[in-house]
């Protein structure tokens, strides 16, 4: 259950929401007829955020009150094996979600190796407060999972890149870089934002013959909200996907905007770029889009802004 949000604000203020960050391996025979009553939990509950279901299992963030939560969380449980479903928890001053989306796909997470299993095989656990001890040992090659653009928002010190645009190009880049990647050293250690993606890297290492397989319990979430920034090895924010952007030590909101032109993370510094125009481009993304596209985005910044101030929802923001 979620746990009680505690705030400092004035009783006159509404409380945080609680975002709930879970992902849970098992075998789902029917997804679609799970699909349905999820969802109308959710609404119910007035739960907004992504939910995906697979053959392999459930994955996704969403916010709402405590008790809205408590409830649609209490539904994921009642699922075929979810009862075990582990959660991170966090708050929002506001909803970080436009809308509610549960949808059916072919992986929870998206590596494109049939044949990996997480339900069986998978690397060994490691809690974020031993972790710093793990990858600070010169025989761990210490590898960060996610995509380019996430880490360059933050990763831990010493970590390896290895520059993916999305997560099914791992697998390819750990057998091409295997040899040069694997000199000298006797485990490896991965991390990832929540922990989903390492359930899935590790089992492709070992099914790959890689021995000494570990991966940080609950993921970059869990080390900021349990481990304290003066004994911290995480260097920066840690990318989230929602309206929060970024999240520092304890979870609190980081200092990164959202292009909505490419969905890619902006830095403080890139804010000030010429290349950034709030809803239309960013440095990442100006060179990859038309004047027209730009335009297009313009437009669509100014019908959200117009719905806004009028306190309305804007058609790309439908309400749960």
């Amino acid at each position: 259950m979620a746990p009680a949000m505690q705030s400092s604000a004035p009783l006159s203020t509404s409380p945080p929401l609680c975002v709930a960050a879970l992902y849970h391996f098992t075998r789902f025979a029917d997804c679609e007829a799970l699909r349905a009553p999820l969802e109308r939990v959710c609404r119910q509950q007035r739960v907004r955020g992504t939910l995906l279901l697979a053959r392999e299992g459930i994955n996704g963030t969403i916010a709402g009150s405590d008790a809205g939560i408590a409830a649609v969380l209490a539904h994921i449980r009642a699922l075929p094996g979810c009862a075990a479903l582990d959660v991170k928890f966090s708050a929002a001053a506001s909803m970080p979600f436009h809308r509610l989306k549960v949808r059916i796909k072919r992986e929870i997470v998206t590596m494109g190796e049939p044949d990996i299993d997480p339900t069986a095989i998978v690397g060994t656990y490691v809690d974020p407060h031993d972790w710093n001890a793990l990858i600070a040992d010169p025989a761990t090659l210490v590898i960060d999972t996610r995509n380019d653009y996430e880490v360059a928002v933050g990763t831990f010190a010493g970590a390896v890149d290895p520059q993916t645009r999305s997560f099914s190009q791992f697998p390819e880049w750990f057998r091409t870089h295997r040899a040069q990647l694997l000199a000298g050293k006797a485990k490896v250690a991965m991390f990832c934002t929540g922990g989903i993606r390492c359930e899935k890297s590790t089992a492709f290492l070992k099914a790959e013959g890689v021995d000494e397989v570990y991966h940080l319990k609950g993921g970059i979430l869990k080390y900021l909200e349990h481990v304290p920034p003066e004994a911290s090895l995480w260097q920066g924010e840690c990318f989230v996907f929602d309206q929060r952007v970024s999240v520092g030590h304890g979870l609190v909101q980081g200092t990164h905007l959202l292009c909505h032109a490419c969905r890619r993370p902006v830095s403080p510094a890139d804010s000030g770029s010429p290349l950034y125009e709030p809803g239309v481009s960013c440095p990442a993304c100006h060179g990859e889009r038309t004047e027209a596209q730009r335009a297009a985005y313009r437009e669509r910044h100014r019908q959200e802004a117009l719905a806004a101030a009028q306190g309305r929802a804007h058609v790309g923001a439908v309400r749960a």
